[in-house]
């Protein structure tokens, strides 16, 4: 951008957000309040930390850089609500009860983190507001999944753009801007018996490059060798997608009304007669 001196080396991609109005919006946006289990991942210099705890919520702030950790144990020495944890946060434990996720992780985390965040069924992450990089952000929230992997994270969790972000908001400021992008979990967890038929049918359609539906569901067996791709041609269409769509054009809004149909059918399926 004209007149934006360039960025310092960053090889660790951390740039701190220091517009303490945005974290306040991030917090609210969050919905985090008293008790809730919310984690800062990449909790540098502990902003978004103090916000949230300031919320009455129980923190667990997160940060790999020994010096950061300590600072932010020096910070919150006694602090009831607060546990920081020196860890990466691609590897840090995740809780077994729900819990949000409010952090400005380094960008050259992003694509890590989301997989961890999304793409385990077994994590149960309620929601998130999380800072990336403008670019990441773009293809995260796109409204088409660029390949399985997204498609399958946005058939748990919709993905929302809340708002483009100055890199001036940041120290050191980032090349580029970053964005706001809100995550909540969808309604209506999909058994594990529905989970494989969805990655298969994935699997079939984006490895098929732009053919329909109807053709790559010609070639797949999905659930079992007793199943064939005309049962799933069926809940296609009761999800209101036409076969003859190509597969990697479908929305994610379309790729859970999939899912839905799957983990129905699986449902009643497993009912006693």
């Amino acid at each position: 951008m004209p007149g934006r001196p360039p960025a310092a080396p960053n090889p660790a991609g951390a740039h701190f957000l220091r517009d303490r109005a945005l974290i306040s919006r991030l917090v609210r946006a969050s919905g985090a309040g008293r008790g809730d289990l919310v984690f800062d991942l990449g909790a540098g210099y502990g902003t978004i930390t103090t916000a949230l705890a300031e919320a009455g919520a129980r923190v667990i702030a997160v940060e790999r850089d020994q010096r950061l950790a300590g600072r932010l144990r020096r910070r919150f020495d006694g602090h009831p609500g607060v546990r920081v944890v020196e860890a990466d946060l691609r590897r840090v434990q995740l809780p077994r009860r729900d819990f949000l996720v409010v952090a400005n992780p380094p960008f050259s985390a992003t694509s890590a983190l989301c997989r961890r965040l999304f793409g385990d069924p077994a994590v149960p992450l309620a929601g998130a507001e999380l800072i990336l990089q403008w670019g990441a952000a773009k293809w995260l929230a796109d409204p088409v999944p660029r390949d399985a992997e997204t498609a399958w994270w946005t058939c748990r969790y919709q993905v929302s753009l809340a708002r483009r972000i100055s890199a001036a908001s940041f120290l050191p400021p980032p090349a580029v801007d970053a964005a706001q992008v809100s995550v909540r979990r969808r309604p209506g967890a999909a058994p594990p018996s529905a989970q494989r038929d969805l990655r298969r049918l994935l699997r079939a359609v984006y490895t098929r490059g732009n053919e329909p539906l109807d053709r790559s569901l010609k070639r797949l067996e999905c659930g079992g060798p007793a199943e064939s791709g005309s049962a799933i041609r069926a809940l296609i269409v009761a999800a209101g997608v036409s076969p003859r769509t190509p597969g990697t054009q479908l929305t994610a809004e379309e790729w859970y009304q999939i899912s839905r149909q799957l983990t129905g059918r699986r449902r009643a399926a497993s009912l006693p007669n």
